[in-house]
């Protein structure tokens, strides 16, 4: 999401960005009226309102898009949700406001997949999921973050990597997770080098 925001341009779209397990309706207006520089009125429609109004000016006078970014959508109840459907279809014409991004984990599109969701799911002109890393793409996924840290050598054995791409299945929030657990335990410990027994006592004794 930071590279995809870092390639828009910044005199034709406006980046919203909200992160929040447990967002309401009122706290999304609210979040989003801040962020625009006005203070939200009390009252669900009335902040709705002032939110539509805000952005016809946005996009009429100054020409700017607005791009909401909803972080850790998995977790938006389904009044949320609902509530999100209202928002993209608040004209007679179908015109959307603005767009809408919801980013989340796997959870989201499987709920998305229910019956009950079709109204919201037919409203998403694209979906992308992140596929799961296989062996060689774990290693590569690992120097490459080890690379950003500035480390040139090796820290983690064959080994360890056969471990973590098996403990991960290959997501990479679990490898994130358990490279930094690893790297903790192996620095309290005085080891240059994370090896397979290191990963299975890590999971073993953190993460199991």
């Amino acid at each position: 999401m930071r590279k995809f925001v870092d390639k828009l341009d910044k005199g034709k779209f406006h980046i919203l960005y909200l992160s929040d397990s447990k967002l309401t309706p009122r706290h999304f207006y609210k979040g989003l009226l801040e962020q625009l520089g006005s203070e939200a009125k009390f009252y669900r429609g009335d902040a709705k309102r002032q939110l539509h109004r805000e952005i016809e000016l946005m996009k009429g006078i100054r020409g700017i898009q607005p791009v909401v970014v909803v972080d850790e959508a998995h977790l938006l109840d389904r009044e949320m949700l609902e509530e999100v459907r209202f928002l993209l279809n608040f004209k007679m014409d179908s015109q959307s406001p603005m767009a809408l991004i919801l980013v989340g984990q796997s959870e989201l599109w499987d709920r998305l997949r229910l019956q009950s969701y079709a109204a919201i799911r037919q409203r998403i002109d694209i979906q992308f999921q992140l596929g799961h890393l296989d062996r060689a793409q774990v290693e590569e996924y690992v120097s490459r973050h080890l690379r950003y840290a500035g480390v040139d050598q090796p820290i983690f054995s064959d080994g360890a990597l056969d471990e973590i791409h098996r403990f991960s299945g290959g997501a990479a929030r679990l490898i994130n997770k358990l490279c930094t657990h690893s790297l903790l335990y192996g620095s309290q410990n005085g080891r240059r080098i994370i090896d397979d027994h290191m990963i299975k006592q890590v999971i073993q004794g953190e993460l199991s």
